[in-house]
């Protein structure tokens, strides 16, 4: 009775955002389903390109020049950091409601606040009261930064059970290539937009609030997920299951209390510390490595070739994790890593740019890499069934490690030039530091075993599910 009731009382939008709704029908191709992540992964991707903003919005009141009135950058640093932290909170505590509501509802739930968010940061500007940057781009924004980040990648991990990996890859490639067409099309909007009264910040907020709504929209609209039972074409599932991958399923609030989520946790952890603090100082590092031979220009260069491999990593290391395995592609990452870290500051030393900036591309691929593989490594370790909302509580580690990362990176370094060392040797201990941490994450992977059956969903309630 209560079911009829419930079904019946489904109609207009609320019937169409329902997860049954959602369920593809006989024919539905699932390479329509990667295209449907990607709309909301490049758009979402804008976030590593915020910083372009930055000297315009100190500009707000002077137009020409900063005014004492105008923002500084240390205010504005806030707005980035709070949407990273507002994206780890919204993936960690929105997860049971994904998994209850499903992705079209929560994809489209993320396109207004995304989208939103920048509509009331163009109203910040305009009436030049920070507070309403922090509230829109920061707090509404990174609400949906999180709910747009983990949304399609556990539907994607679903349609492809036989290449989790790759599936996971694509998506979350979108999220590192995002900032690579935002940066460009936001300065050339803000340009278009300039004025004798205006930088075109305020403009410029208003229209990728709508495009990102619109194509976030898009996507939200195309995502379905595949019916019960559903496995593709000419696929059989192995017969005996492999170590390191369960047929069964694991509750979201269950995973919290398994020695894997924590050692999974750590190896993300350590994986984006290593990477993230880097990736910050990337321009600034080369350049006080070949002070005779990197121009501020060919710094830019280096940075834009690192986001190039962090982006084709994402796809490239979790596609090969399907054949080699999640274990093995985090032992990858993090011997490999280790490695180039150390041998970063004889490449620099040696005065050989070609391995500097090799060894530096190779760096930042595992990082991104870290980032696409996870999913599967989860949905391998605790099942399909609540993949999307352990994904979204191990993402705080994502926001420890954005914090952990620079700091770590900054405060060495400064600690290295208050006793006397210059240049690239003000980075050596920093390196050396970060291969210390990967040798760490190699062991917290070493230690990931199979989740205890005791933790598994009955047979009942899997089905239910």
């Amino acid at each position: 009775m209560n079911s009829t009731l419930d079904q019946g009382a489904l109609k207009g939008p609320t019937r169409f955002f329902s997860k049954e709704a959602t369920i593809a029908q006989p024919g539905f191709s699932r390479w329509m389903v990667p295209p449907a992540a990607l709309a909301v992964h490049l758009c979402i991707g804008q976030a590593y390109a915020f910083s372009v903003f930055n000297a315009p919005l100190t500009k707000i009141i002077g137009i020409t020049k900063s005014a004492p009135d105008d923002w500084s950058l240390t205010t504005l640093g806030w707005i980035f950091s709070l949407a990273i932290v507002f994206l780890g909170l919204s993936a960690a505590f929105a997860g049971k409601w994904l998994e209850k509501v499903g992705p079209r509802r929560t994809m489209f739930t993320a396109a207004c606040c995304f989208g939103g968010g920048f509509l009331v940061s163009a109203l910040g500007v305009y009436l030049h009261q920070i507070w309403l940057l922090y509230l829109g781009y920061g707090v509404i924004g990174g609400i949906g930064l999180g709910l747009g980040y983990v949304s399609p990648v556990s539907t994607l991990i679903r349609w492809f059970p036989d290449r989790r990996g790759m599936a996971t890859g694509m998506a979350i490639m979108g999220f590192g290539g995002g900032a690579m067409i935002a940066a460009p099309g936001s300065v050339a909007l803000m340009n278009h937009f300039k004025s004798a009264t205006s930088v075109g910040v305020a403009e410029t907020f208003l229209v990728l609030g709508v495009l990102y709504f619109i194509s976030m929209t898009i996507g939200a609209l195309a995502i379905r997920i595949p019916p019960a039972d559903w496995k593709p074409a000419g696929w059989t599932p192995p017969a005996t299951s492999k170590k390191m991958i369960t047929k069964n399923h694991v509750h979201i609030d269950q995973a919290l209390k398994t020695p894997q989520f924590y050692l999974l946790w750590l190896v993300l952890f350590l994986n984006v510390t290593a990477g993230i603090g880097v990736l910050g100082q990337a321009s600034v590092m080369i350049q006080e490595s070949f002070k005779a031979s990197i121009t501020a220009g060919a710094a830019a260069g280096f940075v834009g070739l690192l986001s190039l491999f962090n982006m084709g990593g994402r796809f490239v290391w979790a596609s090969a994790s399907d054949w080699i395995g999640r274990k093995n592609t985090y032992f990858a990452f993090f011997a490999l890593g280790a490695v180039l870290y150390f041998l970063v500051p004889q490449f620099a030393g040696a005065g050989n740019i070609a391995l500097f900036v090799l060894a530096y591309g190779i760096i930042l691929s595992m990082y991104g890499g870290g980032f696409a593989t996870i999913p599967a490594y989860l949905a391998d370790m605790f099942g399909t069934a609540f993949v999307g909302g352990i994904h979204g509580r191990l993402l705080t580690a994502w926001a420890a490690a954005g914090v952990a990362g620079p700091v770590l990176v900054n405060y060495v370094r400064a600690f290295q030039v208050s006793h006397g060392v210059v240049g690239a040797q003000a980075y050596t201990m920093t390196l050396h530091i970060m291969a210390a941490l990967l040798v760490v994450g190699f062991i917290c992977n070493l230690l990931v075993s199979r989740v205890h059956e005791r933790h598994h969903m009955n047979t009942s309630a899997q089905t239910a599910n």
